[in-house]
């Protein structure tokens, strides 16, 4: 059985975390930031490990049949619709798609680091920031340089 200090590390790496996303998200100017993020990160640890314990908990009881990776399954799918309700159609241009891909992102950083997989969250959220930070800026340029020339024939 995991310790209770263990487990307290786990929420608070993945509040960390989930938050260091919103953190981004609020400096690019986006509504959905660093409470929202932080707490889909910290609700999916949450769930993977009452999951985890419960399963620890009646491991070999009769009749008991429970597979923690379940509760994960649910995570995603639960979070998938969460993201599909933030993402908005109008005026011909799809908005909010890569917040919602975040908040996805932030709850398998959550379960991730429920499970106790710590590097792995770490890295994955270096990995969303950067995308989030520095990738939005070659798009800009590109998507900026590309219209320049649509708009302008003789360059």
């Amino acid at each position: 059985m995991l310790s209770n200090a263990h487990l307290f590390l786990s929420l608070f790496i993945a509040f960390i975390l989930g938050a260091s996303i919103g953190v981004e998200r609020i400096y690019s100017g986006k509504s959905t930031g660093i409470r929202v993020f932080g707490f889909v990160s910290l609700g999916a640890a949450l769930f993977v490990i009452v999951s985890q314990v419960v399963a620890a908990q009646y491991a070999g009881s009769v009749g008991f049949n429970f597979d923690p990776l379940r509760v994960t399954a649910q995570i995603v799918t639960g979070i998938g619709f969460l993201g599909a309700g933030m993402i908005i159609f109008k005026n011909n241009h799809i908005e909010n798609l890569n917040t919602a891909a975040g908040i996805w992102l932030a709850a398998g950083i959550g379960a991730a680091t429920g499970f106790g997989l710590y590097w792995i969250a770490v890295f994955t959220t270096i990995l969303v920031i950067f995308a989030y930070s520095f990738l939005f800026r070659i798009e800009k340029r590109l998507f900026l340089s590309k219209e320049e020339k649509e708009n302008n024939p003789e360059k």
